[in-house]
C-alpha cells in the first residue's frame, strides 16, 4: 500500500475542491491495479440537500464521480502525471441498488479494467455496512489541465 492515507495526499494529487471533492480517506492502494476508500456524506454536505430534498439521498451520478476520483488518483499520483487531470468521457453502465442517504460511511472500491497513456476504464463498487449499494463502469480522459477549455 501506498502512504495517500491523509487528507493532504488527496488534494496534493486531486484538482476538485469542496463541495466536489468526495474521497475522505484512501484505505488501501495498489499501484496501477485497484483502490479503494471511505466516505460519509453528512446531512450537511450538498450533495444530498440538492438532490431530492424531501427524501435526500446520493445520485449514482455522485457515487460514480466519487469512483472517477479514486481512480484519478490510482492514476495521477505518478510524479509523470504532473500537471494533468482525469476527465470523464463515458458511463457505459451505472446501477444504484440501494439508497445511499446522508449519514451513510461508504466504502469505494475502483478496479482498473484498462488504462493507458491517455484513456482508462474503471470498474467501481460501493459498500455501505459490506453491502452493495451502487456499481458501474467509468471511462476517462487524462489530459493536460492547462490545455483544457470547456468554453463552448
Amino acid at each position: 500500500m501506498s502512504n495517500l492515507a491523509s487528507p493532504s495526499d488527496i488534494l496534493r494529487i486531486l484538482p476538485h475542491r469542496y463541495p466536489f471533492l468526495f474521497v475522505d480517506q484512501v484505505t488501501e492502494f495498489i499501484p496501477g491495479q485497484r483502490i479503494a476508500a471511505t466516505k460519509r456524506f453528512s446531512v450537511d454536505d450538498a450533495a444530498p440537500r440538492g438532490y431530492l430534498p424531501a427524501s435526500p439521498i446520493i445520485s449514482v451520478g455522485i457515487l460514480l464521480e466519487l469512483v472517477t476520483q479514486l481512480g484519478a488518483i490510482l492514476v495521477m499520483e505518478r510524479p509523470e502525471m504532473a500537471g494533468k487531470v482525469a476527465v470523464i468521457l463515458q458511463i457505459p453502465s451505472a446501477q444504484l441498488i440501494k439508497p445511499v442517504e446522508p449519514g451513510d460511511t461508504l466504502r469505494v472500491e475502483a478496479e482498473v479494467i484498462r488504462i493507458g497513456e491517455r484513456l482508462g476504464e474503471l470498474h467501481g463498487a460501493i459498500y455501505h455496512a459490506s453491502e452493495l449499494v451502487a456499481e458501474g463502469r467509468v471511462r476517462f480522459a487524462i489530459a493536460d489541465a492547462a490545455q483544457i477549455d470547456f468554453r463552448f
